[in-house]
């Protein structure tokens, strides 16, 4: 059984979409929905900085049409087979295009949207995240609750993302749990807590305006683990995730429990494979990152899709 994830913010690195540009097909889906954004994906994903590509507003459209892009070259212009999917926070709206429930340009064009109404509501108070990476989670959700923060993400595989003030990451860095690491994340603000409350209403106007279709495969849910088919139950669940915790560790059980043996993360692939490889032993994992990779992946896909893992079976 094969799951395509879709990574989300923090997944993007300067030039990550250097190679991918000279694919024509490649590059002519992206200069198309460039026009709609009014943002030039192919300059942004191959001459831009770190600083640039690290704008919500920006980061959010470009990972979208990135996962999107390298997913149709990946299926040579179609969908690739597979039996669930699944994204990461923004990721979502690439899994969203991916099973149908949206087109690609509207799945695009709601990552900008999103992007920019998250963009100003972050830019209204200093915030920001920080990953803890280690200890009890029970001990580590306690010392966010302590310090005045929210957890952000569950990411699973011994890592919990904190949001909140800047002053409230400052506390909660100076009280850390026994094993704990803290990691400041470099992104605009406390996405996924109440600090997005003011984007609420502009994501859900935008999301008003669409005629979202059924998911042609089951689409897991970052709320709880959820496979959803119903494509307007998941635009519900995307507003609401503006200010709800990305719960990708219910994600992963989800996949454990469905006996998914292949799971394959789209472009820029890197952080949902090293997840799965923590928490789902005995799981294929391949990170899609480069385009010379796609035969080897198309392989994948076909040894995987449809197929169960024997344990999970039994």
């Amino acid at each position: 059984m094969l799951a395509i994830v879709a990574p989300g913010q923090g997944s993007q690195k300067p030039g990550f979409l250097t190679a991918w540009a000279e694919l024509p097909p490649f590059a002519e889906r992206l200069a198309q929905w460039s026009d709609g954004l009014g943002l030039d994906l192919i300059e942004l994903g191959c001459r831009a900085d770190a600083a640039t590509i690290s704008d919500t507003a920006v980061t959010q459209p470009l990972l979208v049409s990135a996962g999107l892009a390298s997913a149709l070259e990946l299926g040579r212009s179609d969908w690739p087979q597979s039996d669930l999917v699944a994204g990461h926070s923004v990721g979502e709206l690439t899994a969203a295009g991916l099973a149908g429930v949206l087109t690609p340009a509207q799945a695009v064009a709601l990552a900008g949207q999103r992007g920019r109404a998250m963009a100003a509501a972050a830019q209204a108070a200093p915030t920001g995240l920080t990953a803890l990476l280690g200890g009890d989670p029970a001990a580590v959700l306690a010392a966010i609750e302590r310090a005045g923060a929210s957890p952000a993400n569950h990411n699973g595989a011994g890592q919990i993302v904190a949001g909140g003030s800047l002053a409230a990451l400052e506390r909660l860095a100076a009280d850390l749990p026994e094993r704990t690491r803290a990691r400041p994340l470099a992104v605009a603000g406390a996405f996924h807590t109440a600090a997005m409350d003011s984007a609420l209403p502009l994501v859900a106007a935008a999301v008003a305006e669409l005629r979202p279709g059924r998911a042609s495969r089951p689409i897991l849910s970052n709320l709880d683990g959820a496979e959803l088919t119903d494509g307007a139950e998941l635009l519900g669940r995307l507003v609401a995730q503006v200010v709800r915790p990305v719960r990708w560790d219910l994600c992963q059980d989800r996949l454990s429990e469905r006996g998914v043996s292949g799971v394959l993360e789209l472009l820029p692939a890197g952080a949902l494979a090293g997840l799965a490889r923590r928490q789902l032993p005995g799981v294929e994992v391949f990170a899609l990152t480069e385009p010379d990779q796609l035969d080897a992946a198309r392989r994948f896909c076909r040894r995987h899709a449809g197929a169960v893992r024997p344990q999970a079976a039994a």
